[in-house]
């Protein structure tokens, strides 16, 4: 049987490695050894702050929200009762973008908001 020399296949794999450790400081980027170390570390930091992400888009979009809402007299847990209540099925991330860039369109769903907050008060004190 013929031997068979692994060279291309070792070069392909080195090179992709590499390639991905371009811009890393020191010999991280140039030393197969070291890059595939900070390769792999780089590749869960990834994996691990897509999902962060997430996380800290929500904790915005929240902040942005309840700026906008305190503009008129409510707080965020109050307006996002009377948004549910009123059965208006928007999620965060659009009315955080209505609240900063279209604050007369905010302003009715605040007053929407109140509306059905008021309401259920009403059909409270009636039982």
């Amino acid at each position: 049987m013929a031997r068979v020399k692994r060279g291309v296949t070792t070069h392909a794999r080195h090179k992709k490695v590499l390639e991905l450790a371009k811009g890393y400081r020191g010999r991280s980027n140039s030393s197969f050894r070291i890059a595939i170390e900070k390769v792999e570390k780089g590749l869960q930091y990834a994996y691990r702050d897509r999902r962060n992400k997430k996380r800290s888009f929500r904790g915005l979009w929240i902040q942005r929200i309840n700026a906008g809402v305190r503009e008129h007299g409510m707080t965020y847990s109050q307006f996002m009762n009377g948004i549910k209540r009123a059965g208006i099925e928007l999620d965060r991330k659009v009315m955080s973008d209505i609240a900063t860039r279209e604050p007369e369109s905010f302003k009715a769903l605040v007053d929407a908001a109140q509306a059905a907050l008021a309401k259920g008060d009403v059909e409270q004190a009636a039982e």
